[in-house]
């Protein structure tokens, strides 16, 4: 499993794997699934903040070429043994979300299950323009991430609209923002989110 060091001292977020964190529904989200069926998602394919790898996966059961890239390596073993098991070639790497340009490659596709949202003021913006990098012109970028109009105030940080409309203005085209479902494993009714399609210019 190759390793790049973590940017600005950001550590592998091991413990959110030490057991399966909600989201983690060993199966990839209905968001995703439906771009899959869809024929949305083409060509060389990035999971980013992949986690376990079920998206990675998924795009790598269609034929794709796919990378995962997480901090956390225990979510990366995880995946690695999921590819084995499943017969299914998808290369994983503990690479900065952040530094995907050091990476040296581009991608037509890329997919965002709930990392988005970790990333707040400047380290949102390098995130952008990390993306940016990391995708050809005229590829696309599928964010999805829990959204404020959920009830109560426990579980993880939020988006708003204006979050994600912000964050995504010169060098980017916003072709959908829509409300979504992201299914977690404490709640059979899943949980409010943001579903966005964005294409770089």
């Amino acid at each position: 499993m190759p390793t790049t060091p973590p940017h600005r001292g950001v550590t592998a977020p091991d413990d959110r794997y030490a057991s399966p964190p909600p989201w983690d529904i060993g199966r990839p989200q209905p968001a995703f699934l439906a771009l899959a069926e869809a024929g949305a998602i083409r060509g060389r394919v990035l999971d980013v903040g992949c986690g376990t790898g079920e998206h990675a996966l998924m795009a790598a059961g269609l034929g794709l070429d796919a990378t995962g890239v997480d901090l956390a390596a225990n979510a990366l073993r995880t995946a690695e043994q999921k590819a084995r098991d499943r017969g299914r070639s998808a290369r994983f790497l503990r690479h900065d979300a952040r530094r995907l340009g050091e990476l040296g490659e581009r991608f037509d596709t890329v997919l965002d299950c709930g990392l988005f949202r970790i990333f707040a003021d400047a380290d949102r913006a390098d995130y952008v323009d990390s993306l940016r990098s990391a995708l050809s012109p005229g590829g696309r970028y599928f964010i999805l991430g829990f959204s404020e109009e959920q009830p109560g105030d426990r579980g993880p940080h939020r988006l708003t609209h204006s979050d994600i409309t912000a964050a995504f203005t010169d060098g980017w085209q916003i072709d959908t923002l829509k409300p979504a479902t992201i299914e977690i494993t404490t709640d059979s009714d899943g949980v409010r989110a943001w579903f966005a399609t964005l294409t770089r210019r």
